[in-house]
């Protein structure tokens, strides 16, 4: 059991998506001395953002161009149509944040269906159980326990539009209970539920060729995918507090896979990540070096924009709004790599490397991981290991549970018949 206070609730929801924030001196006059030099993007929601399955998160949590994957509604859902497989079913489970707390975890449903060779359809439930809490007051008087949770459930189409290229949309309701209709008796306003509709809009393009290397023709299956995620409403949890940016996301990826031989394959992958909500700019401080100095009802930015913007102004803006300028911008891009080796399809060892700038939330760590296909099922899992030590995400697990549609039933349709 964990005590919190709800004055903190802010600042819980962004600890777990693993965003650190740096406390420095506080004779200060700007928001930029405050943080020392960082200044990370946040939003509500961040579960969002979590890898939710062993297979990328094995390999730097690159996905937006992985082929043959059963979690393409998180990635990219416009490779769907492009599986090998009819269709297939995970079921994906990541203890979270286990250094800090023991009983934070998401678990993650996904599954498509191929409708024809030229489309299919995919669905998927995220599910974020924060643990159970002991909510405080401001006096540290207990007003009670609540287990917090959040959830994300998606639909959506893709379909290809010629041999090699194809587009996928889906839509998704968010769902964020993070402290169950608790009031606050000193301002009498209540803490509610968020609730926020979005969309997915996804491209993807897939092709092969040959190399021949040393008189030996290799093949290479090759892809490019590009997503952008959680377009959609900004929600709030009480009438008294300004209404938050969901993590809308924009996912550009690309890989390359080479035949060395029937038994053996292996693949590159290589993503770039960038928020497109706005960023936070620097604050004139007051005289105590702490509290914001407001002129008009309204705090005085001393660098960057206003981040109280319409959401489709928050998208634009988010490519030249840094207080920083380029340079701060260039720093908002999160970069993942990662290489898969595959022995018969069957059997594959992965590796791989996440890093986010240091002003931008410091989110530095190798991935590592192993798959085992046995024909129904199959089975991932994976390892990170980030550069810091005692990080929040260390010894992070991932374990995801595939189920193949076609293997079970050529396996129903092989079986004897019994008279």
């Amino acid at each position: 059991m964990r005590y919190f206070s709800i004055t903190i609730l802010q600042v819980f929801m962004f600890a777990y998506s693993g965003i650190h924030t740096a406390w420095a001196q506080t004779r200060t006059i700007t928001t930029e001395d405050l943080n020392n030099g960082q200044n990370s993007i946040t939003t509500a929601v961040p579960f969002l953002l979590i890898c939710p399955d062993s297979r990328a998160g094995g390999m730097g949590e690159a996905g937006a161009a992985m082929p043959n994957d059963v979690n393409a509604m998180h990635w990219n859902l416009a490779k769907a149509p492009f599986n090998e497989k009819k269709g297939a079913l995970s079921i994906s489970y990541t203890p979270w944040l286990r250094v800090l707390v023991p009983d934070i975890a998401l678990s993650y449903l996904s599954g498509y269906y191929k409708i024809s060779e030229q489309s299919a359809i995919s669905g998927s439930l995220r599910f974020f159980s924060l643990g159970e809490i002991q909510f405080t007051d401001q006096t540290g008087n207990s007003t009670g326990i609540w287990n917090p949770n959040e959830f994300a459930l998606d639909a959506g189409y893709a379909t290809k539009l010629s041999e090699n290229f194809s587009l996928g949309v889906s839509f998704r309701y968010i769902y964020s209970n993070l402290a169950g209709g608790f009031n606050q008796t000193s301002t009498g306003s209540g803490i509610e539920p968020g609730v926020s509709y979005a969309g997915n809009i996804s491209a993807y393009y897939k092709n092969k060729t040959k190399i021949k290397y040393q008189g030996a023709n290799y093949k290479v299956d090759y892809g490019i995918g590009a997503v952008i995620s959680n377009i959609g409403s900004k929600i709030t949890y009480s009438s008294a507090q300004y209404e938050n940016f969901i993590p809308i996301n924009l996912r550009l990826g690309t890989y390359a896979n080479v035949e060395i031989d029937k038994y053996n394959s292996i693949a590159l992958l290589f993503d770039i990540n960038k928020l497109m909500v706005p960023t936070n700019p620097y604050y004139l401080k007051g005289s105590d070096g702490r509290t914001d100095s407001i002129y008009n009802n309204e705090k005085v930015i001393v660098k960057g924009m206003n981040p109280n913007v319409p959401v489709v102004q928050g998208m634009v803006q988010s490519f030249y709004d840094a207080p920083g300028g380029a340079s701060e911008e260039l720093k908002e891009i999160n970069i993942s790599a990662g290489i898969e080796y595959w022995y018969e399809k069957q059997f594959a060892l992965r590796a791989g490397y996440f890093h986010e700038p240091f002003e931008k939330g410091n989110r530095r760590y190798l991935t590592m991981g192993m798959g085992l296909r046995y024909n129904v099922f199959g089975l991932d899992v994976a390892y990170l290991w980030p550069f810091q030590q005692r990080h929040p995400l260390e010894n992070t697990l991932r374990f995801t549970l595939i189920f193949d549609f076609d293997a079970f039933v050529q396996q129903k349709d092989d079986a004897p018949n019994k008279k």
